[in-house]
């Protein structure tokens, strides 16, 4: 049931084409926010788009690689031209890369994971932080990871791009907080999305090992994300910045 909690913002969700962003997509819009999705998969958000429309929502898209600059400030400029302003932000797009020791780790493993993790976030942040500070407010959320809190297995470079980005989630709430812009970030556990179905798929018995480790013992649906997002995005948290919220079970509890 909607609760209005982002009625009247205008949102930009990255990695909005499956997994995480499209259920923030979808329930951003139930929760009243005009979406502008961002994600390299045209095919996949003009039907996402689509879908949210034919539900009476207002929606657009952007094609882009955040991992580029100029990808990152278009998206931004479509959310500024097409409702006029840019209100609220979640940094979603990543990827896992190759579970692999980090001693086998190849440079190009490595450098793919960074830009799309690192790189992306640090774009996205620059451009919506410009947007939103002529208007003296707005939130933003990224989406790090428990292997952003926490070490796990064979993963070296995930682990550091999103223990990265909980640094630059603090660094930004700092900066800006007393221009009104909210900086924080969620830190997913094991989640069904498409980085964790291949990592399943080449890893017989990983599911089932991660449950083990949660104290809930199961995978968290998309939904369960993307709603502790739209709480942080949302006015009812206003004194919360540069707070990272483990969603995950209570994994980082163990």
């Amino acid at each position: 049931m909607s609760s209005d909690l982002l009625s009247g913002k205008v949102v930009l969700i990255t990695g909005a084409s499956s997994g995480i962003g499209a259920a923030a997509a979808r329930l951003f819009c139930d929760e009243g926010a005009s979406v502008v999705l961002a994600a390299r998969r045209e095919d996949r958000l003009d039907a996402l788009v689509r879908e949210l429309r034919d539900n009476g929502a207002e929606a657009t898209y952007a094609v882009a690689d955040v991992a580029v600059a100029e990808d990152a400030a278009r998206a931004v400029d479509v959310a500024v031209r097409t409702y006029g302003r840019l209100d609220a932000a979640f940094n979603n797009a990543g990827i896992g890369g190759d579970r692999t020791p980090l001693h086998l780790m190849s440079d190009e493993v490595y450098d793919t994971v960074m830009d799309t993790n690192v790189r992306g976030v640090w774009n996205c942040l620059r451009y919506e932080i410009a947007a939103m500070l002529p208007h003296g407010a707005g939130t933003i959320v990224n989406n790090s990871s428990v292997a952003g809190l926490i070490a796990i297995p064979a993963a070296a470079p995930y682990i550091a791009s999103k223990h990265a980005v909980v640094g630059l989630t603090r660094a930004a709430a700092d900066e800006y907080a007393r221009q009104g812009i909210r900086v924080n970030a969620v830190a997913p556990g094991t989640t069904r999305s498409e980085i964790t179905a291949d990592w399943f798929a080449r890893n017989p018995g990983l599911e089932d090992m991660a449950n083990s480790l949660t104290p809930q013992g199961r995978t968290a649906a998309p939904e369960e994300i993307a709603a502790a997002a739209a709480w942080l995005l949302s006015d009812r948290c206003p004194f919360l910045t540069g707070t990272v919220v483990p969603v995950d079970g209570g994994l980082v509890n163990q």
